[in-house]
């Protein structure tokens, strides 16, 4: 049986460096071992307050990078043009216990302070498992803030399956062993972040200039000697995981007297490493028409690959296995009564 992969990517900021050298790339090689299913989670991102336009264009944005950056041979799609994630979901809160959503990190930490909290926060877990399960997934690569949400869709996936009948696949927590940690340039002690940005973050698609800049302009360590050392040297650490992770070379490879040409190096690297990526990108949003056939066709394969599973889930709870049409549905109303606004929209 072929093994199938799973990850999702929250439209909520512009992509990194660091999301391309951690988890792109890793999910970009995954193609050459298994039946890979990526997916743009638009949905997660109305948890917390956001503009909906900005939220169009960013999710736009994110799955043009994710097919210039290689994943075309997967099935790549956008989280909301499939309905059965959300029908699922809800079939998945009605599994889940109001205690184990509460308890969840994210939610924890993203409530704490904050008046007005939206109910999404504290359910999207269950959206989250519908996401991994529907595709039947035997792997979810994550990092470990993630891990706790795979743990919580094995428990829900495990109770579904013992009250209601074997149902769904359980799925692994993997972490990609060639995934590179990167951390922020101007401050090498903190993660490199699509959504809090600074002058130490480099994007995907900044000038090529612009990340040559902001690389010569990284913070570094009191003292010359160029090793790798992130709990003593995490600045000139950072720039060596970087070059290392951009050149495919191991980080004690390298040898250098001084920081200056560990960064034009660095620098080279990066821009060498996004140039690809960019010139795909700009082929891919110039041409507007082709772009939505793939992401309309990545749509439709996903909901015809998941639509087995669903009628396995509607039947195994309760409900009717297949979705009537509407104008199959029998009617309550009298044969002269005019429409419903309702019924218009």
């Amino acid at each position: 049986m072929t093994k199938r992969v799973f990850s999702a990517f929250t439209a909520s900021g512009h992509l990194t460096l660091g999301n391309l050298l951690g988890a792109m790339l890793p999910a970009v090689r995954l193609q050459d071992e298994a039946d890979c299913v990526y997916a743009v989670a638009n949905l997660h991102a109305l948890t917390v307050k956001h503009d909906p336009a900005l939220l169009r264009e960013r999710t736009l944005e994110m799955a043009t990078l994710m097919l210039a950056c290689g994943m075309d041979r997967s099935l790549v799609y956008i989280q909301s043009e499939v309905p059965a994630h959300t029908e699922l979901s809800y079939l998945l809160e009605c599994t889940a216990h109001y205690g184990e959503m509460r308890r969840m990190i994210q939610f924890r930490e993203k409530s704490a302070g904050n008046e007005e909290v939206r109910l999404s926060l504290l359910t999207y877990p269950a959206l989250m498992a519908a996401d991994i399960l529907l595709h039947r997934a035997h792997q979810v690569p994550v990092g470990e803030d993630q891990r706790q949400h795979v743990e919580l869709t094995r428990d829900l996936a495990l109770r579904f399956n013992h009250r209601y009948g074997e149902t769904f696949t359980l799925p692994e927590a993997v972490h990609p062993p060639v995934a590179a940690r990167v951390m922020d340039l101007a401050e090498p002690t903190a993660k490199m972040s699509k959504s809090r940005g600074s002058a130490g973050t480099i994007y995907l698609l900044d000038d090529p200039a612009d990340a040559h800049r902001k690389v010569m302009r990284a913070v570094t360590d009191s003292g010359g000697e160029v090793v790798h050392d992130p709990a003593n040297k995490p600045g000139v650490s950072n720039l060596l995981t970087i070059l290392s992770a951009c050149t495919g070379r191991p980080v004690e490879s390298f040898s250098y007297e001084g920081y200056g040409a560990l960064k034009r190096d660095v620098a080279e690297a990066v821009v060498e490493t996004l140039r690809p990526i960019r010139e795909r990108h700009a082929e891919l949003s110039a041409d507007p028409a082709e772009l939505s056939r793939i992401l309309t066709d990545g749509a439709a394969r996903a909901a015809e690959r998941t639509a087995g599973l669903m009628a396995a889930a509607r039947q195994a709870i309760g409900l009717p296995s297949t979705v009537l049409p509407s104008a199959a549905l029998p009617s309550t109303a009298p044969a002269t009564a005019a429409p419903s606004s309702a019924a218009i929209l």
